[in-house]
């Protein structure tokens, strides 16, 4: 049953009298219990795809597109309601430098107490708020000390248990392990695949393409505001189709035989007036002259490409 889907979704900013083409015509769907990973190198518009998911998006922000969560509409539905049926409840994120969101001022009980209070939560508010505590294995203590008392590590945990404590259906988790030390990273992650088993989705949003494969099941390659390439992470990691996910493979050193390593000349294209063709023209090896013009979306057995290649 298809949980969350995505059609024709774009975003845009408006800054200086521009239209900054954040994501433009992104589709993808998401079975229950299923998680993804959205990949790409930084500014290519992951993180907005997420908040715009949360709607959270800046004031010069304009959304178009389609966006069913449990078969609900969730663009044209007032914010009011947005937050009562469903923010925090059945769809929540781990931001961006999560560790700086706490608020340094409060306790993290406090800050728990405020979320369930502000989501009009009835039930045991204590009882909710030890099972978000255990659920990311962090002792009782935390909830009487203020954020600075607190290890980077255990600031990280907090805020994913402040993301499950109405026990939504799917978790976006954007860049979750920056910032932290490998050993740090490894419980953060054994965390997410905990949550994963309990029947959690999770959209794991990041440019650590190894960080990814731990707990996904499909993946979208990102590039200048559009998934250039969707499909079932075995699939995607074994045959790479589209120019710039066989880059992004070839970036990551290998452990085993030899390593050639793979640098992308050039840069992305300005998404204040992006190419009308393929958006990887200018950076692709396989560049022909209709890439110019149009990018195709050749639909596959498990997902899609936009690529003239296979045609």
């Amino acid at each position: 049953m298809t949980f969350l889907s995505i059609q024709n979704l774009k975003v845009r900013y408006q800054t200086q009298g521009k239209q900054v083409h954040a994501v433009d015509d992104v589709s993808f769907s998401l079975e229950a219990n299923e998680s993804i990973g959205i990949a790409g190198e930084s500014a290519c518009g992951k993180s907005t795809l997420g908040l715009t998911l949360m709607r959270a998006l800046q004031a010069n922000a304009t959304v178009s597109g389609e966006i069913l969560l449990d078969d609900k509409s969730i663009l044209n539905m007032p914010d009011e309601e947005f937050t009562k049926t469903l923010r925090w409840k059945k769809i929540s994120m781990v931001f961006q430098g999560a560790m700086n969101s706490l608020d340094p001022v409060f306790t993290i009980k406090q800050q728990f107490e405020e979320i369930l209070k502000k989501h009009g939560f009835k039930g045991d508010r204590q009882k909710a708020i030890l099972e978000a505590v255990n659920c990311v294995d962090l002792p009782t203590s935390v909830l009487e000390k203020f954020p600075h008392e607190l290890s980077g590590g255990m600031k990280q945990r907090v805020v994913i248990s402040m993301a499950l404590l109405l026990k939504p259906k799917l978790v976006i988790a954007d860049e979750p392990t920056t910032a932290l030390d490998v050993l740090v990273q490894a419980q953060i992650m054994t965390l997410l695949k905990k949550l994963k088993k309990e029947g959690i989705s999770v959209m794991l949003i990041s440019h650590d393409l190894g960080i990814i494969s731990e707990i996904s099941e499909k993946i979208g390659i990102m590039y200048a505001g559009k998934i250039v390439e969707f499909g079932y992470l075995s699939d995607i990691y074994k045959n790479p189709k589209h120019p710039y996910t066989e880059a992004l493979l070839k970036s990551v050193p290998k452990l085993k035989g030899e390593s050639n390593l793979v640098s992308l000349q050039g840069n992305p294209p300005n998404l204040v007036n992006p190419p009308v063709g393929c958006r990887f023209y200018d950076r692709c090896p396989h560049a022909m002259e209709k890439c110019k013009k149009e990018p195709p979306k050749i639909i596959t057995s498990s997902g899609y490409v936009l690529c003239w290649l296979y045609e």
